[in-house]
Parts: structure tokens; sequence; C-alpha cells
């Protein structure tokens, strides 16, 4: 301000270039204090408070500010008057309250406008964990309805889930006979919008086991040692509340290539997962199904995919044409339509994904929608609506196919991705 001193003025510039120094910013207030600035003395002895609420200098010049008597010591005490012996002995006046006698909450109330909080946040526990009852936070989806035949088509990929994951689960017995183990979770990949989650619901609901969904964002912490926490708490509260499903969705975040990791957290939280995978065949996690889902499975670490983890790996791909039918059946069956022609939409939107199908029903929504309000009368959804939709609409997994191509090309060590590989000469895009 045009007013501070020089010195004033210098201190301002390091309290902000420090504003965790107590002592500096006290020796700002003391000094704001003697110019008579008293408010602006308060407002920083508030904030000392802030980091260090114990401390007695600030707690003295708060005092000092806010115009309480100054404590008396021996040193400042004027000397004792000698009333003559005929007079009454002069009454001395009451002594000064001590420091810890000061009213502090009616100052917090004086001065609670000119610095206002900064921050409200949850107490925090000694590890930086925040609400130690935030551990019981991961809810498990109870057994859902959805079963492999609410999936339209796509025959090909309940064959796989039937004859790698749910036959061996119904039928412990014969699993026993022919030595089938359960080891090991199953890896679903493929382009975006295919209908990867929906099937993991698919399968939880064919067990009817939970479904616990888990994203990146529900496992990276802040706290040093916090995501490999919660990477162990997601897998413990499945099997608290086994059977259950633990979905690792977009798990290219969740268990990327530690080797273009720079950070130490991020691994970390790769070997937590990797070790709990190691201990799906173990007695305590019965009952524990783990799914996860990707779009870019040549990202995810090699360590995850080695046999007993997640071994079994299913391309999932744009919907055939009866799933097509099936997709645009759900999406346009609360709407007002006439004479549509689902077979033949279905053929209009060969190689769009599921997502790219909800678009086409909402493309063709709102050009009903935007004619009935111009005309002033409601009309209905019909096949040239849907068709121009259709045509407008550019297939989101084309980028997708760009890219897997080379990879299904150069890098199919092991026959890892001849799936694909196949699927790509089918469609003739190599």
């Amino acid at each position: 301000m045009s007013d501070d001193s020089p010195l004033i003025q210098s201190l301002r510039a390091a309290v902000t270039a420090a504003p965790g120094d107590v002592p500096l910013r006290l020796h700002l207030a003391e000094l704001l204090l003697t110019a008579g600035r008293h408010d602006a003395a308060v407002a920083e002895v508030a904030v000392a408070l802030q980091h260090a609420p114990g401390d007695p200098q600030a707690r003295e010049l708060m005092a000092r500010a806010m115009g309480a008597p100054p404590a008396q010591t021996p040193l400042s005490a004027p000397p004792a008057v000698q009333a003559p012996a005929t007079e009454a002995p002069v009454a001395r006046p009451p002594a000064a309250a001590p420091r810890g006698g000061f009213d502090w909450r009616a100052a917090e109330d004086q001065v609670g406008d000119a610095v206002p909080p900064r921050f409200v946040e949850t107490p925090l526990t000694v590890d930086g964990s925040g609400d130690p009852g935030d551990a019981s936070a991961w809810e498990v989806d109870a057994p859902g309805t959805v079963r492999l035949a609410d999936v339209g088509g796509m025959e090909e990929v309940k064959e796989r889930l039937e004859a790698a994951f749910l036959a061996p689960m119904r039928n412990p017995e014969l699993r026993k006979l022919y030595g089938k183990s359960l080891r090991g979770g199953l890896l679903l990949y493929g382009p975006p919008g295919c209908g990867k989650t929906f099937i993991a619901r698919a399968v939880a609901g064919e067990l009817g086991a939970g479904f616990l969904s888990v994203s990146i964002n529900d496992v990276l912490d802040m706290w040093i040692g916090n995501s490999e926490r919660n990477m162990h708490e997601v897998f413990a509260t499945a099997r608290r509340q086994a059977p259950c499903v633990v979905f690792l969705d977009e798990l290219d975040a969740l268990g990327g290539k530690r080797s273009r990791t720079q950070n130490s957290g991020m691994r970390n939280t790769v070997n937590q997962l990797l070790t709990e995978l190691d201990g799906i065949d173990a007695p305590a996690n019965d009952g524990v199904f783990v799914l996860a889902a990707t779009n870019l499975p040549w990202d995810v670490d090699i360590a995850l995919r080695r046999p007993g983890r997640l071994d079994r790996t299913l391309l999932v791909l744009p919907p055939d044409a009866p799933a097509r039918e099936a997709i645009l059946h759900y999406h346009l069956r609360d709407r007002p339509i006439e004479s549509v022609d689902l077979g033949k939409l279905a053929k209009a939107t060969d190689g769009l994904s599921g997502a790219d199908l909800a678009h086409v029903c909402e493309a063709a929504a709102e050009t009903a929608l935007l004619d009935s309000a111009r005309t002033g009368t409601v009309r209905m959804i019909g096949m040239k609506d849907l068709l121009n939709a259709a045509k407008s609409a550019v297939p989101s997994t084309e980028p997708w196919f760009a890219a897997a191509r080379n990879v299904a090309m150069f890098a199919n060590e092991g026959g890892m991705y001849d799936d694909l590989l196949a699927y790509l000469k089918k469609r003739r895009k190599l």
C-alpha cells in the first residue's frame, strides 16, 4: 500500500513469498501495530494463528491488536506508593488477566469478518487419509437383472464367455473332475463404445454376484501409500461381500506399463494390483471374480497378462446386425416413431458402435423435435430421419482400428491379437 513504509513493504513481499513463515508474519504484524494499523495487524496475526494456533507471541499480539490491556510484569509495574501511617492502606488494582485467560472466542467473533476462513477441510488422520470411515466407502451394486440374453447378438463373445468363464463357475463338480482352474481373470478389449461394461454387468448377473466397478479416480490419492491402500481395500471389500465381480475399468490407466511410468506412486499401485491378482485363487478370495476392460491392451503392463492374472482376453467388436437391431430397438422404444424398419436400419448402420447407434437415435429425435417446434404440429420420428442421421454419422471406432492395425501386424507376439487380425482381414482393413 502507498502508506506503508519501505520496511513494511519489503516484509509484505517476504511474507507473500513464504506464507507459512510464522515469525516473519508476526514481525510484520508488530510493525503494523506500532504504526497504528490495528486492522492490518489483526489480519496478519489471524493468518499466523491458522498456521500455529498455540503460539504465545501470536496470542499476545492478537490481544494487543484487539485492544486488550497488556499483561503487567514486575519490570513494568509502577513503584509502590508509601501511604502515610495515619491513612488507610492504598488498595492495589486487580492484577491483569494472564494470557491464557484472554477471551479468544470473542476475539474470533470480532475478527471473523476481517479474515474469513480460507478452507473448510475434513480433519486428517495421522497418515493424512481423511475420515477413517471412508475405508468402507466402496459401494458394491447388488446382483443385477442384466443377463447375457439381454446382450443382443454377439454370439461368439457369449460362447467365449461361457467356455472360459461361466461354465466352470456354474459347474464346480465338473470343474473339479477336469481340473479346471478358476485362477486368473478376464480382460475385455476393443474399440470404445462397444459394450464392454455392459457385458461385464451381464456376467455379474449370470453369476448372481455383486458388481464393484473401479476406475483410476477411485484409486489414486495424493498421499503417499494411500493409492496402494485403496487398491487393497477394493479387493478386501469384494472378499467381504462375495460373491462379487470386481470390474477394473480402463485398465491401461490403472495398470499401465511400469517402464513408461515415472511416478513411483503409480508403479507401486500397479505392484499392489499384481499382488491382489496373485491371490485370486486363495481360499480368502473364493467368490471374487475379476473382469477388466481397456481400449488399449498394448499399454497394459505385461505382468498383468501373464497366466494366473488377467490371462484370458476377449475382443469386443462393434455390434453385428442382430446386436445393432437390438440396440436400436432399445433406444427407440420410448420415442414416438412410425413405420421404422429396424432390419433395414441395422444394415444402414454397419460399422457403428453401440454409442454411435445411440447418437443416431438422438439425432433423429432432434430433427423431428425441431420440425415440430417450427410448424407447431407434433410429428413422429420416421425412417427418413433415422437414415439421414445414420448417413451423417462417422464411425467412432475408425481411429481405434487405425492404431490397432499396426499392433496386430507388427506386435502380435505369441498370437495375442490373432482374433483382431482375423477381424481386420475379414473387414478388409489391412
